[in-house]
């Protein structure tokens, strides 16, 4: 009222303008120099003056939750059984939920049977369509698409700059831990490890099945059958005894049933020939 409040306005600024030139004397020309503290400082919460750099000498530093053009992981080129490998399965979740429908997903398949498998033999995003949304990321059931910091992506030929295809956007999985560390480990821990969540369920699978078989029980050594050389309790070799006379019986009856078959068949058929 009465102009008070353009007054207030006013005051501010031109406290932050003053301020501004205190925050680069303290840093007293290392600013200039490339000094990697001062810039940090002056983006911290504990600065003061003018918000402004000189850019694109100088680049704000990027949340680590900011987003902008997605990527997909892929996995390192180190990777000991899985060198670059897709971690995308082509199962189309991201293409269904883009808002602006700027994906397109080729699924792959095998070449002699011709039937799909998990992994895209090509895929695009319209760089200028998409939104930045991360509904792709958000949805993606294997943690394959990512929301990328790189928003410097202005180009004078937009038919074959601005689509990217499979090759711009694949970047291994430590990429996404260097920018992204606190993101990445809590993915990582839902998970269940750092691997790719098919890797990770079928070690678990295997783990176990190995957990279920039953284990082998040891073969009992030749010499433990001489019963002169081992020392065996009396109640042992009695139950040993004592199942060997039961086989050597049944055995017994076996044959006798068999030969009183034989007889009888043998008579059935001389009776038939008289």
């Amino acid at each position: 009222m009465y102009g008070l409040g353009i007054l207030k306005g006013l005051g501010v600024t031109f406290k932050h303008f003053i301020n501004s030139y205190v925050e680069d004397l303290r840093g007293a020309g290392a600013k200039l120099l490339g000094d990697q503290t001062v810039f940090n400082r002056r983006q911290s919460l504990s600065s003061t003056g003018i918000f402004t750099v000189q850019y694109p000498d100088e680049k704000l530093a990027v949340p680590e939750r900011f987003r902008f053009i997605p990527f997909l992981v892929i996995e390192d080129a180190d990777h000991p059984e899985r060198p670059g490998h897709d971690w995308c399965t082509s199962c189309g979740i991201c293409a269904k939920v883009c808002p602006p429908q700027c994906i397109w997903i080729v699924r792959g398949e095998d070449p002699v049977t011709k039937r799909p498998i998990p992994e895209p033999e090509a895929f695009f995003i319209d760089i200028d369509i998409c939104m930045n949304c991360g509904y792709c990321a958000e949805f993606c059931p294997f943690d394959a698409i990512k929301m990328d910091h790189d928003y410097e992506l202005a180009s004078y030929d937009r038919t074959s700059n601005h689509i990217y295809d499979k090759n711009k956007l694949s970047k291994p999985v430590s990429y996404w831990k260097r920018i992204a560390p606190t993101t990445a480990a809590e993915e990582a821990e839902a998970r269940g490890g750092w691997e790719h969540p098919d890797v990770i369920k079928e070690k678990k699978k295997s783990d176990k099945a190995a957990a279920a078989r039953p284990t082998p029980v040891a073969a009992a050594p030749a010499a433990a059958t001489d019963l002169k050389t081992t020392a065996v309790a009396p109640g042992e070799v009695a139950a040993v005894s004592e199942s060997v006379v039961d086989e050597e019986a049944a055995k017994a009856e076996r044959l006798r049933k068999r030969d009183e078959a034989l007889a009888r068949k043998r008579a059935a058929k001389d009776a038939g020939n008289g």
